[in-house]
């Protein structure tokens, strides 16, 4: 059975709870079998990737990471 998520990317939202309250963002993405969404610029994780090759160096990236449907609503105006 496939949940169903009324929000769509380019959606205008606001979280409602957690780390982020009342912070608002763009929709970037919506992961529909995780019931969550990635919003643009918010809820950062830092990723450490090793290196593959003996040339190339490890690296630390900033990634967004997503958050459960639950905590969100849909900003209107």
């Amino acid at each position: 059975m496939q949940k169903k998520i009324n929000i769509k990317i380019g959606d205008k939202v606001q979280i409602i709870s957690g780390k982020y309250k009342n912070q608002i963002g763009n929709v970037k993405k919506v992961l529909i079998e995780k019931n969550s969404l990635i919003i643009e610029n918010l809820n950062f994780k830092t990723k450490h990737i090793k290196p593959r090759q003996n040339e190339k160096q490890g690296e630390i990236k900033k990634i967004e990471a997503p958050i459960d449907r639950s905590n969100i609503k849909i900003q209107i105006n």
